[in-house]
């Protein structure tokens, strides 16, 4: 099955300009309206503005999308919660069916490979849930990491999430874990975490030559290109751990499980913090969208050389 782009998108893979993909599932279930579409918008414009063309992937009526035009973005801004929260497992039925999915980490992965997309900017990737012990819940993010040929720009992991389990489960399935200039693992709202990343680069130049280097090798999957969030907009992981640990609780008492966890999670938390972590949120998306386009600048020069 072909991706269907918008013109921009496919001009700049004609021309081997650099394209950042995107997500839609941030846009349809992490925020509420209307900060969700001006965040949309402001990170297809920081993307533009660093030298590279967005492409955020969604799927519309069964058609898979890469790049979406501004009223588009405000349909997905919109009617989120009626949009469904399309993984990879998700993807044959909704295109069957004809019907509009949002893409997370996973699914925008595949879809940017199929596109030729090789750099993606995220918020937070998903991983393993705490008690997946007992529940094994554990994102498939995670498995398409191991498949996809597509650099993931991402603040860590998301904080609500186990992440040495998280971590060790990348290194099982052969992912690399960069730390941007950074020797450890963020936790999305906080610039650390406890956990060491096993490598660490500190330009995008030196993202893109590993990104070729890997692929040149025929070594399968994604590379996580963990980017701290901004100093001046972090909230400390020994101030966010109490909120989240309660945002847990309720979850629990209300028997929110699957996929509807992290959706529930976020917006419990940015109720308790009043709308802190969702400032929070969309400063490292933006700062992730930066880097991105760098990446895929540094990148695009690298495969003319």
């Amino acid at each position: 099955m072909k991706v269907k782009f918008s013109a921009a998108v496919k001009a700049a893979i004609a021309k081997g300009k650099p394209v950042v993909a995107l997500e839609s599932t941030i846009i349809a279930h992490g925020m509420p309206y209307p900060q969700n579409f001006a965040m949309a918008q402001k990170v297809e414009g920081i993307i533009r503005h660093g030298g590279a063309v967005p492409a955020t992937i969604a799927i519309i009526k069964g058609v898979l999308r890469a790049g979406l035009s501004e009223k588009e973005l405000q349909l997905f801004a919109q009617e989120g919660s009626s949009i469904i929260k399309v993984s990879t497992r998700d993807m044959p039925f909704v295109v069957a069916q004809k019907l509009n999915g949002a893409t997370t980490v996973a699914s925008t992965m595949r879809i940017a490979e199929m596109a030729g997309i090789r750099v993606f900017a995220t918020g937070g990737m998903g991983g393993v849930h705490r008690s997946a012990q007992t529940t094994f819940d554990i994102s498939a993010d995670l498995t398409e990491f191991a498949n996809s040929n597509v650099a993931v720009v991402t603040a860590g992991a998301k904080a609500i999430l186990d992440l040495g389990l998280t971590l060790e489960t990348l290194e099982t399935l052969g992912v690399p874990v960069v730390g941007f200039a950074t020797d450890e693992f963020p936790a999305f709202y906080s610039r650390c975490s406890g956990f060491r990343v096993p490598m660490r680069l500190n330009t995008p130049d030196e993202i893109a030559a590993m990104m070729w280097a890997k692929w040149k090798m025929n070594l399968r999957g994604g590379i996580v290109v963990a980017n701290p969030i901004p100093a001046a907009e972090e909230i400390p992981a020994s101030e966010i751990e109490p909120i989240i640990q309660a945002a847990l609780k309720l979850a629990q008492t209300q028997g929110i499980d699957g996929k509807d966890t992290t959706p529930f999670l976020l917006k419990a938390i940015a109720e308790a913090t009043f709308g802190r972590s969702l400032k929070a949120n969309i400063a490292l998306v933006e700062n992730n969208a930066k880097l991105a386009a760098q990446i895929a600048k540094a990148y695009s020069q690298k495969r003319k050389t």
